[in-house]
């Protein structure tokens, strides 16, 4: 095993343990769109749509307190 593909392993193993994950669809064509918009504001889309989901539940839970 090269020390590249050994990296990848470990990697997944961190990943596996420390994450969950989420799929999401959306019709075809919007993908390309919400990335490039993800990228330009918050640099990924990962961490776009955290941010969106955080806000949101933010904003619901101060509707419902």
């Amino acid at each position: 095993m090269s020390d590249g593909e050994n990296m990848i392993q470990v990697i997944a193993k961190y990943n596996k343990e420390h994450y969950d994950r989420l799929e999401m669809k959306v019709p075809k064509g919007k993908k390309e769109k919400i990335v490039a918009y993800a990228k330009k504001h918050d640099g990924s889309l990962n961490k776009f749509l955290n941010r969106l989901v955080d806000e949101a539940m933010e904003r619901d839970k101060e509707k419902t307190d």
